[in-house]
C-alpha cells in the first residue's frame, strides 16, 4: 500500500471516529448506526450494553437517549493500525451527563475500536467501550434547554429552570428538514408538504383507487377532510365505513382481522422527534397493527406543531398537551374518559418505502 493511501485511510478513520462523536451530540441515531458495518457491534460492559447490528445500534442509543437530561461527549484522537482493509484502533473519550432521573457525572474512558473498509467507505466493525475514571459528583451546571422535571441535586436549585416546551407552536423550516433527514435515514419516505391542501392532492397520488384503506381516529385528518375524501368518495375499499356496520357484539373477530392488514393505512402520530422516530398513542390499541407493520403501506401526515427533540419530549406532549384534549373530545363523543394504554414508537422502517411521512409546515389536530 502506498504512503498516499495510508494516509487517505488513517484521514477517513479519524473523520469517522469525529462522525460518531457529531452523531451522539446531534441525537442522530439513524446516523450513528449506519457508521457501523451491518453486523458490527457496539459493547459497553461497564454498563452493560451489547448491541449486535445496525437495528439493535439504533434501538439501543434511542432508548439511551430518551433517559438524557443533556449529555456531552468529547473525542481525542487516539491510535490507528492499518492492516488492509482492516485496521484497529483506540479514541479517547471526555463525558458529562446528567439523567432525567437525576443520576448525573463526568467520566474519562477508551473506545477500542475495529474498523472495516467497506463499499460505504470505513466502518466500524467494533468499538468496545471501556471506562477508566467516574465521577459520580453533582454537576454544577445545567443544560440550556433541559427537560422540565428532569432530576436535579439540591445543590441546584438556584439554577433557573428551562422553560416548558410548546407543544402547540409550528416548528421551523430548519426542525422540519432536520426531521425529514433523519426519518429517511431510518428507511420512512418523507416530504415537507405546505398544508393539509397539498396533502389531500398527495394522499390521491400515494393511494391507488379500489385499495382498502384503514383511517386512523385522527383529529388532523377530520379536520384537513382527508377523512371524508377516503371514506365517503367511493374510490375506495375504505375499511372504517365497514367495521362501523359490523355488529360489534357478534363481529369482534371481523373486526379485527378487517383493521390489521389493509393495503394502506392513514394516520396522524402523536409526535414526531427530530432524531426521526414516530410516537402513536392509543386507548384500545386496535388501529396499532396496521400501522406497526400490519398494512402494506402506511401514510402518517404529521402537522408542525409535533415536531419534539426527542422521546421524552414526546411523551411529555403526549401526557401534558394530547391526551387532555382527546379526553375532552371522547367525553362528548362517546360520554367516557379516554386513556393512553397503548404506545406505539416507531424509530425506523425495516421495509424502506413502506411507510410515507408527510410532513406539514401548518400546526393542524393536537
Amino acid at each position: 500500500m502506498n504512503d498516499f493511501q495510508t494516509i487517505a485511510d488513517r484521514v477517513e478513520i479519524e473523520a469517522l471516529r469525529s462522525e460518531f462523536t457529531d452523531a451522539v451530540m446531534m441525537r442522530d441515531r439513524p446516523r450513528l448506526a449506519a457508521l457501523f458495518t451491518p453486523d458490527g457491534a457496539l459493547r459497553m460492559p461497564n454498563i452493560p450494553v451489547e448491541q449486535i447490528g445496525r437495528e439493535e445500534i439504533l434501538a439501543g442509543g434511542e432508548r439511551l437517549q430518551s433517559q438524557w437530561d443533556f449529555f456531552v461527549q468529547n473525542t481525542h484522537p487516539g491510535t490507528i493500525q492499518l492492516d488492509g482493509d482492516a485496521a484497529t484502533g483506540r479514541a479517547y473519550i471526555q463525558e458529562l451527563a446528567r439523567t432525567l432521573d437525576g443520576r448525573e457525572g463526568l467520566n474519562y474512558a477508551v473506545y477500542h475500536d475495529r474498523y472495516q473498509r467497506t463499499e460505504e467507505g470505513w466502518r466500524f466493525a467494533e468499538r468496545v467501550y471501556e471506562v477508566r475514571y467516574l465521577d459520580t459528583s453533582p454537576l454544577a451546571g445545567t443544560a440550556p434547554h433541559a427537560a422540565q422535571g428532569s432530576g436535579t441535586d439540591p445543590a441546584h436549585a438556584t439554577a433557573t429552570p428551562a422553560p416548558a416546551p410548546s407543544f402547540t407552536d409550528p416548528a421551523t423550516a430548519e426542525q422540519l428538514e432536520r426531521v425529514a433527514a433523519a426519518l429517511r435515514a431510518g428507511g420512512f419516505a418523507a416530504e415537507i408538504l405546505d398544508d393539509t391542501a397539498e396533502a389531500r392532492v398527495r394522499i390521491k397520488d400515494l393511494i391507488p383507487e379500489g385499495a382498502s384503506v384503514l383511517t386512523g381516529a385522527s383529529e388532523t385528518l377530520r379536520l384537513s377532510g382527508i377523512d371524508e375524501d377516503i371514506n365517503a368518495s367511493g374510490q375506495y375499499d375504505a375499511i372504517r365505513p365497514r367495521i362501523l356496520a359490523i355488529d360489534r357484539a357478534n363481529g369482534a373477530d371481523e373486526i379485527r382481522r378487517l383493521v390489521a392488514s389493509p393495503d394502506f393505512v392513514v394516520n396522524s402520530v402523536a409526535a414526531v422527534t427530530e432524531t426521526g422516530s414516530l410516537v402513536l398513542a392509543s386507548g384500545s390499541g386496535s388501529q396499532l397493527p396496521a400501522n406497526a407493520g400490519g398494512a402494506a403501506h402506511a401514510v402518517w401526515i404529521v402537522g408542525a406543531q409535533k415536531v419534539v427533540p426527542d422521546l421524552s419530549t414526546a411523551l411529555r406532549r403526549i401526557e401534558e398537551h394530547a391526551l387532555p384534549l382527546e379526553n375532552a373530545r371522547a367525553q362528548a363523543v362517546y360520554g367516557m374518559p379516554s386513556a393512553v394504554n397503548r404506545l406505539l414508537i416507531l424509530n425506523a422502517e425495516p421495509r424502506p418505502g413502506r411507510g410515507t411521512v408527510l410532513l406539514l409546515r401548518e400546526a393542524i389536530g393536537y
